[in-house]
């Protein structure tokens, strides 16, 4: 399995707009092979920053989303209200609950 976790900073006076392209790349992105979850929020004390978490089967299937019409599309969409990302991935042998 893969997280995929990180930030993107956005220009505020943006963000309804490329939170609204978050909501379309979003609805194609949940139905995607191998997607396990897609969020992202606006951070609750900085309106400049979005948050990011996914989960992904595997690679392949991060790789094909990544190269899908949606998300070359959300990009072009979202790249004027985007100042920066720091965006990484994990790859997870093992998980659980948090509280048992």
């Amino acid at each position: 399995m893969l997280i995929v976790t990180g930030t993107v900073e956005v220009d505020p006076d943006q963000v309804d707009e490329l939170m609204a392209a978050v909501r379309t790349a979003t609805a194609a992105t949940r139905v995607e092979d191998g997607c396990l979850a897609y969020s992202f929020s606006v951070d609750l004390l900085d309106p400049a920053i979005v948050n990011v978490v996914e989960r992904w089967r595997d690679q392949e299937a991060l790789t094909a989303h990544l190269a899908s019409p949606h998300i070359a599309a959300f990009l072009t969409e979202a790249g004027p209200a985007i100042k920066g990302m720091d965006i990484l991935k994990y790859e997870i042998a093992s998980s659980g609950p948090v509280f048992e």
